[in-house]
């Protein structure tokens, strides 16, 4: 049951936290950009106001809204689990970037390289992780630098979630390694410079989906 109590206080120092649009919000939640804004201002959303007058959405609130409704269209129940791939066959990979015309170049390369790998593009974080969340991939490869919610912002969400922590991640990018590293990527992600070596980013990613079913073999 979704509770209508009071705004909770907006964090000491709101800079700091992971924060959304009333757009970005709408998009996350599936619902129209006015309808964020009533559950925001009944309180259902926790957020506020920059000094531009702006309104800010902590991602917790849309993470703990989204879970109650799936609570109440389970009925209680948890949400079944999506069937085990008992073969490499039907592995996914999520890929963001925000420049399209080089996701159709990854597409097409990649696809002539016999991973039986399902390649879903997303344009930027909050797309890909939608496309994460419907999708449940094996593996993320992912640009930094993005509008709407950049790369930094994307793996600091995932890997807080418990769902997503371990998941696999390759970063290509344009920016230069002290920038990424000031920028606090964690450092067991593999970063490659654009433009990127397609064999050498090919045997990354066959390395991780052998390990991945080396991995399911133990258990």
């Amino acid at each position: 049951m979704i509770s209508h109590s009071s705004p909770a206080p907006a964090p000491t120092d709101p800079a700091s936290a992971e924060v959304c649009s009333t757009k970005e919000a709408a998009s996350l939640l599936g619902v129209s950009h006015r309808t964020v804004q009533l559950w925001v201002e009944s309180g259902v959303l926790q957020a506020w106001k920059t000094a531009g007058g702006h309104r800010r959405i902590l991602l917790t609130s849309v993470h703990r809204l989204v879970a109650q409704r799936n609570h109440a269209v389970t009925g209680g129940q948890p949400a079944p689990a999506p069937p085990a791939r008992p073969t490499p066959a039907g592995r996914r990979i999520v890929m963001a970037d925000d420049d399209a015309t080089l996701l159709r170049l990854y597409e097409l390369e990649m696809s002539g390289w016999g991973l039986d790998a399902q390649l879903i593009k997303a344009r930027d974080g909050f797309d890909a992780l939608i496309r994460i969340g419907e999708a449940r991939p094996d593996l993320l490869i992912s640009d930094l630098n993005m509008p709407g919610m950049d790369g930094f912002r994307m793996v600091r969400t995932l890997r807080a979630d418990p769902r997503y922590g371990n998941m696999a991640i390759i970063v290509i990018s344009g920016l230069d390694p002290a920038t990424i590293k000031s920028m606090g990527l964690p450092d067991d992600i593999p970063v490659f410079a654009k433009p990127v070596r397609f064999p050498e980013l090919r045997a990354r990613i066959e390395r991780i989906f052998s390990d991945i079913d080396g991995a399911a073999a133990r258990d």
